[in-house]
């Protein structure tokens, strides 16, 4: 009996309650809040410089030109942040296009389960992949790895696709690895075809003469992807051409550039059990349940390839971070879609049982906390959360409470009434995490917004500058820091490391511990840090 045959009637899950699951995990979080460090914040300078009429082909933050990615993103977020501008601030705007990106990708990795697993699995799919802790927190924030997983999940579907439908798929494929070329750079074009050449020695369905139609279709379909911007930029500024090449993208994979490097080869063997839960110990079952003997079947050929081509790549480069394993998500997903039907009864009320206990747990300490913030008690709760924000103020808002309040008891209702059976966990899992990523989006918002935002300390600063001065010049200050500064304050620094300015002033970023003193002909102006944070100081200094 082949492995296939057992599972080819789908568990029973509503689509409509599917679709509509994704969308509100896809839209909780997007905005409310200011730009947060790192990631967002200068991720929004990019933004901002469009907005304030940059240039596309350059992308530029507060003043500079920033080559570390292409500008795709940034595009959509600057076109979606001017679209919403009339209901939203410009950054809660711009962070919808990583609600559009992850639509895209949810619905495309859905879809490829469809495609090789049968009727009815992509929906289990989707639910997987949202289930996936690692995926909640990164892909609400204003980040291209939103856009670069949307490509990678694109063209996996065109690849699944394939053997069936070779001219759609091609096109399909080609506009997956150009959205993620122009999002950030090589990578996923270097794994998209790494996999679609291996797919051939796996599987006889990529054997055949339609599907090498198919990757020649995708090579013309990607084309203008990959040299339009490419061209522009090398015509316009070929050093840029080069640190966006050489530096920023071939550098990063093999070291040969003075970027700071955090080689670490096992780091994404040491995170996945986490931040891939539950779609890895799925995935790790689907493979134990196959019949090797008989081969590969195409629905563990495909995502069995592309998993390993990308960790294979990401364990090789230099920098290793959570958020660059994103893209490891949707292939993983598709792998794990048959086992959530095959478990044998003792793992599924684990998984279920697992579920509901940590995410009810959470949960709880979650309205425990914010409790405490309001009430001071208990006094423990009230004491760190104190400590860790001195001088927050707690406040209800009703709109917020309300949607936390309705949430919780949806997860109640659901866990009381759920049926048992195959789904039971995944769906358990998928609901968990959207409650605590919910609590943490309503009435957790502020607090984390405080914790994280620069706008209080920007306004301090803003509140002591002079009256007139020539310019500003600083050290040591990061693009987050440039690039909030040019947003709240309009103001842009001349950089010491670049050009050795005569400004009046000087904005220094130290630590906490090394505060800077005022050297001959120097004073200090003003001195801050963000609230509650111990480890950055910021310096004001003024000639006389």
């Amino acid at each position: 009996m082949s492995f296939l045959e057992p599972f080819r009637q789908a568990p029973r899950i509503h689509l409509g309650w599917v679709i509509a699951l994704c969308a509100f995990w896809t839209l909780l979080g997007l905005v409310g809040h200011d730009p947060w460090k790192p990631d967002e914040a200068y991720g929004f300078g990019l933004v901002y410089s469009i907005l304030q009429g940059g240039d596309w082909v350059i992308p530029m933050l507060a003043g500079e030109p920033f080559m570390e990615k292409p500008p795709l993103y940034y595009l959509t977020a600057a076109a979606l942040a001017k679209l919403f501008s009339a209901w939203l601030p410009l950054h809660d705007g711009a962070r919808l296009a990583s609600g559009l990106y992850m639509g895209v990708a949810l619905v495309l990795t859905g879809l490829t389960g469809r495609e090789l697993w049968g009727k009815g699995y992509g929906r289990i799919t989707a639910l997987i992949m949202i289930a996936c802790f690692g995926l909640v927190v990164r892909t609400h924030q204003l980040i291209t790895d939103t856009a670069l997983l949307a490509g990678v999940a694109i063209a996996l579907y065109g690849l699944a696709l394939a053997p069936r439908r070779p001219v759609i798929a091609g096109i399909i494929i080609g506009s997956g690895i150009g959205i993620g070329f122009m999002s950030k750079g090589l990578f996923e074009p270097g794994v998209i075809a790494i996999t679609a050449l291996l797919l051939p020695f796996l599987s006889s369905a990529w054997r055949s003469r339609r599907y090498a139609i198919c990757l020649a279709i995708a090579l013309f379909a990607a084309l203008p992807w990959l040299s339009i911007w490419p061209f522009l930029l090398y015509h316009r500024a070929p050093g840029l051409f080069t640190e966006w090449l050489w530096i920023n993208n071939l550098g990063r994979l093999t070291g040969a550039t003075p970027l700071p490097a955090s080689h670490q080869p096992a780091y994404y063997f040491t995170i996945l059990p986490w931040f891939a839960w539950p779609a890895l110990p799925l995935a790790l079952w689907t493979l134990w349940r196959h019949n090797w003997k008989e081969g590969l079947i195409p629905a563990i050929a495909l995502p069995l390839a592309a998993f390993l081509v990308i960790l294979l790549v990401l364990s090789t480069a230099v920098v290793a971070r959570d958020v660059y394993a994103l893209p490891l998500l949707p292939p993983l997903a598709v792998l794990a879609t048959v086992a959530v039907n095959s478990l044998r009864r003792g793992a599924a009320n684990s998984l279920d049982w697992f579920s509901v206990m940590t995410f009810s747990l959470v949960a709880g300490v979650l309205w425990l906390g914010w409790y405490s913030t309001l009430s001071g008690q208990p006094a423990v709760f009230a004491h760190w959360f104190e400590k860790r924000q001195p001088g927050y103020i707690a406040h209800v808002d009703g709109l917020t409470l309300f949607l936390a309040a309705a949430l919780s008891t949806a997860w109640l209702a659901v866990v009381a009434r759920m049926p048992r059976g195959a789904l039971r966990g995944i769906v358990n899992s998928a609901l968990g995490i959207t409650l605590v990523w919910g609590l943490l989006a309503t009435i957790w918002l502020p607090w984390l917004d405080a914790d994280k935002s620069y706008r209080a300390m920007i306004v301090s600063l803003q509140g002591s500058l002079p009256s007139h001065y020539n310019c500003i010049g600083s050290r040591q200050l990061g693009e987050p820091q440039r690039a909030l500064l040019h947003y709240f304050a309009g103001i842009i620094t001349l950089r010491d490391e670049i050009d050795d300015n005569h400004c009046e002033l000087k904005l220094i970023q130290s630590r906490a511990d090394q505060m800077e003193q005022p050297g001959q002909g120097w004073k200090l102006v003003w001195q801050g840090r963000r609230q509650g944070d111990n480890t950055e100081l910021y310096t004001l200094l003024q000639k006389h």
